[in-house]
């Protein structure tokens, strides 16, 4: 397998009720990851609410889940930014706490051309001697990385092996799988479309619904990796309700709840996220209970 394959949990940042990070409570949930067989950890990406915490607070939770991973599985930190500069600082302070990696999604607002975007993971490779996995979220960016784009980036800067792909366009996906370097890592960045991500090619997810259900996800990558698309089929159909429901509302908001609901976290958001619409918490309890997980 490749070096970045299978379920990888962009993992949640849990607050206290003073808003500060309630880093006890993110020792568990890496360690309930851990023992559950999940293949990485994404500290600080958006899952994360990384866009407000300080760079401090990134470094310290970085350094926290690479000290409780204890080496176990990879961790590969959250380290994007609009501004090359700060891209750049945000790598340094992860390299220094131990990551294993850096994802990095394309610059949101200044909306880059391709040649921009080659420039902008130049930059970052010649700083910082990570492995990056590009991330490309339209959703959130404003602007798509075709996969002529993706390629190029990844031919261009060879430090760039892996692309987390959240367009949910399944041809652009398709085109990257097809022209990408053999040891590309291509990861699904949205849980829905995992198995026909897989089923194509594709090498695993980096996932929110691994919050609450590691195991399965892990599960169910490693039967598509593996050949076995009736299973991971079969649990892709199964589970794919409660993939659905934590985008009911902005994410993190409904995993977080959903954490909530299972006893592992407080409930306590950093604005402008906020405590989820009651009757859409109703909706994920349904969820979360039908499949006995509450």
């Amino acid at each position: 397998m490749k070096k970045f394959s299978g379920a990888i949990t962009a993992i949640v940042t849990p607050f206290l009720p003073t808003g500060e990070v309630d880093f006890e409570a993110l020792k568990k949930l890496v360690e309930f990851q851990i023992k559950s067989k999940i293949n990485a950890i994404v500290p600080c990406g958006s899952t994360g609410e990384a866009a407000t915490l300080s760079d401090e607070e990134k470094g310290l939770v970085i350094k926290t889940v690479v000290k409780q991973v204890k080496k176990r599985v990879l961790v590969i930190a959250g380290a994007g930014s609009n501004d090359t500069i700060k891209a750049v600082k945000l790598s340094q302070i992860a390299k220094e706490a131990g990551a294993d990696a850096l994802l990095h999604v394309t610059p949101y607002y200044n909306k880059p051309t391709p040649k921009g975007l080659v420039a902008h993971f130049k930059a970052i490779a010649e700083a910082v001697d990570l492995p990056i996995i590009l991330y490309n979220v339209p959703g959130r960016t404003g602007s798509n990385v075709t996969a002529e784009t993706t390629l190029r980036v990844a031919r261009e800067v060879p430090q760039v092996i892996g692309v987390k792909e959240a367009s949910g366009q399944i041809s652009q996906i398709m085109d990257i799988i097809k022209g990408a370097p053999k040891s590309f890592s291509v990861l699904s960045g949205d849980d829905g479309i995992t198995f026909p991500v897989m089923a194509l090619g594709g090498d695993g997810v980096i996932s929110v619904v691994s919050n609450e259900i590691p195991k399965e996800m892990s599960v169910l990558t490693k039967a598509a990796l593996e050949g076995d698309f009736k299973k991971a089929r079969r649990l892709h159909f199964e589970w794919l309700d409660l993939m659905n429901i934590n985008f009911i509302e902005t994410n993190p908001q409904p995993v977080k709840t959903a954490l909530v609901l299972m006893g592992m976290i407080q409930e306590v958001f950093r604005l402008p996220l906020v405590s989820m619409e009651e009757k859409n918490k109703e909706k994920l309890k349904e969820v979360l209970t039908a499949h006995r997980l509450i």
